[in-house]
């Protein structure tokens, strides 16, 4: 919150229309900080380009398509070219005007682990294509000369988008379970702390690699179990894995191969959650 004499602060944020997009510019705008929404056609304007970052104090890039999806070989293009080329010609931008944004907070996900353990911002990659793209997408947006942050996200739950509102609809009809066995790892966060997260790193004017998670990830059968409760409904149809695989292909493993991460950076700067845990999480949406 700024006093009459300080100067409003401009955000620009790619991928402004999806669900963490739209949930950031309402929040910043009532933080009263002018939103400038970067679109796909600004994106492929250099002159337009370089307009916006030149007179942003902030840059937030969350544009790439979703990932929870069939994967075809076309779509893991797109895949691809919707986060490195995005993030490339917005670094582009920003080496090539004089005034720079003062930081650049870049997004990647918690897919770059692999699901052998629990880890902090130092865990160990994977190699499969999840893990790659997210590390040539956070390798691009180190290119921009200016401070950077990378937000490695959890599955972000939110109650006007995100996967809780795909999921939410068989549970309501007391047709959910689990997906698989239901021990993979649920590293998620409630789009409150999303929110705040940006918010603390903006304030603090923090450069670093963090995960945006809740401090005690999951399971699949633990989210289950929380959206039962919250429901009060029957949590007994298992979705078993060669179903999801014939609807999302390699895709699937998005849903049954889950890793956990916890946001140890965060907590060490004494950064506060507001729902730590699932329950708390679930009981806050439905």
């Amino acid at each position: 919150n700024y006093n009459k004499g300080d100067i409003m602060k401009t955000i620009a944020i790619t991928g402004a229309s999806g669900f963490v997009g739209t949930s950031l510019r309402n929040f910043f705008e009532k933080q009263g900080y002018k939103v400038v929404a970067i679109n796909r056609e600004v994106l492929n304007n250099k002159q337009e380009l370089q307009n916006i970052v030149s007179s942003s104090n902030i840059v937030i890039n969350l544009a790439g398509a979703n990932i929870i999806n069939r994967w075809t070989k076309e779509y893991k293009e797109l895949l691809y070219s919707s986060r490195i080329n995005t993030t490339s010609n917005l670094v582009e931008a920003i080496n090539s005007v004089e005034t720079k944004p003062e930081l650049l907070i870049s997004t990647s996900a918690v897919g770059i682990y692999d699901n052998k353990d629990t880890y902090a911002e130092d865990g160990k990659y994977s190699d499969d294509f999840l893990s790659k793209l997210c590390q040539r997408w956070e390798e691009e947006a180190h290119k921009a000369q200016t401070n950077v942050s990378i937000f490695r996200f959890g599955i972000v739950l939110g109650k006007k988008g995100g996967a809780l509102a795909k999921m939410i609809t068989p549970f309501k009809l007391g047709l959910g379970g689990i997906i698989g066995s239901g021990k993979q790892a649920f590293s998620f966060i409630h789009i409150d702390d999303l929110l705040n997260a940006y918010k603390f790193v903006i304030d603090n004017n923090l450069t670093s690699t963090f995960n945006l998670t809740a401090p005690k990830p999951t399971t699949n059968l633990g989210l289950t179990r929380a959206l039962g409760k919250a429901l009060k409904k029957p949590t007994i149809f298992p979705v078993p894995e060669f179903a999801l695989r014939l609807i999302f292909s390699e895709g699937a493993k998005v849903l049954t191969d889950g890793q956990d991460a916890v946001p140890k950076k965060l907590l060490d700067l004494g950064f506060e959650f507001k729902y730590k845990n699932i329950q708390e999480t679930v009981d806050s949406l439905v």
